[in-house]
């Protein structure tokens, strides 16, 4: 288990420094932004992998998760999605996917994040959650073989935000390789107690994304401490729970003083993982 940070937060840096810079701070594993500037598949050569595999060596992080939800480099943090209503615009989610399942397989993480589909515009949430179906079975049989698990993070205001939509969705996908990111704040923002729902998901769970919310439950990042999360409670219960995978600090918002709110939450939530008995990799 592996205390992670994400490098969407590092922006303003390059990849290499971003990792060596997580690694600095005392964070045992990176999330890697498969996005422009750091793992945009089409702009990534055999050297690049390379070298960012020797950097991953040489600072002893683990790579948890590769997050593919945002699309910056041709389109924005939701579009193109799964469920866009031209087929042309839907393919570039899928080869997104295909690219970085095998991104990831060259490095040896075992999941990536996906977006819950997209933003509804004028589908009806029947019709969205049918074509999500159909797009993902595209991606289905590659990450199967690639033994990669395809992690669908539930979104405030996208398709799938809630628990019982994301289970009902996981459990009528006819294969284990689909489970779920589950984010903490995205299930506060939408008034669902994160502590109390991973009871209901916890066997589709392969990786999880860590931040605080403000009390008013609005999608804006915090650094842990500076909202409402009860994290006692979220520890005990991933403690007595049985969870052993890994969780990632995600602060986006965050780009120009990553280092600062990485040092923050590590400050804030250390003592938190020592009086819940909580054993997670950090350096």
């Amino acid at each position: 288990m592996a205390f992670a940070y994400s490098t969407n937060a590092f922006v303003k840096y390059s990849l290499k420094d971003a990792i060596n810079k997580i690694s600095e701070i005392g964070f045992g594993g990176v999330e890697i932004m498969c996005d422009i500037p750091h793992l945009y598949p089409l702009n990534v050569k055999n050297e690049d992998l390379d070298d960012l595999q020797q950097t991953v060596d040489n600072t002893g992080i683990k790579i948890t998760n590769l997050n593919c939800f945002t699309l910056f480099a041709v389109g924005d943090t939701y579009l193109p999605s799964w469920i866009e209503s031209d087929p042309a615009r839907r393919d570039v989610r899928v080869n997104h996917t295909l690219q970085c399942i095998e991104i990831a397989a060259s490095l040896g993480c075992r999941n990536i994040s996906i977006p819950p589909g997209g933003p509804l515009d004028d589908m009806s949430e029947k019709e969205a959650i049918i074509l999500f179906h159909k797009e993902l079975e595209k991606v289905i049989p590659f990450a199967e073989e690639m033994n990669v698990k395809l992690l669908i993070e539930p979104e405030p205001e996208l398709l799938i935000e809630k628990s019982k939509q994301i289970k009902s969705f996981v459990k009528n996908v006819a294969s284990d390789i689909v489970g779920i990111n589950f984010d903490i704040g995205h299930f506060y923002c939408v008034g669902e107690p994160p502590d109390e729902v991973l009871d209901d998901l916890i066997e589709w769970v392969g990786h999880m994304h860590l931040e605080d919310i403000a009390r008013n439950r609005e999608h804006k990042h915090l650094i842990p401490g500076e909202g409402a999360i009860n994290f006692r409670a979220m520890f005990s219960k991933i403690r007595s729970i049985g969870y052993e995978g890994d969780i990632c600090l995600e602060l986006y918002p965050y780009i120009d003083n990553p280092e600062e709110a990485g040092i923050k939450s590590m400050k804030h939530l250390s003592p938190i993982f020592r009086e819940t008995e909580y054993e997670i990799y950090a350096k």
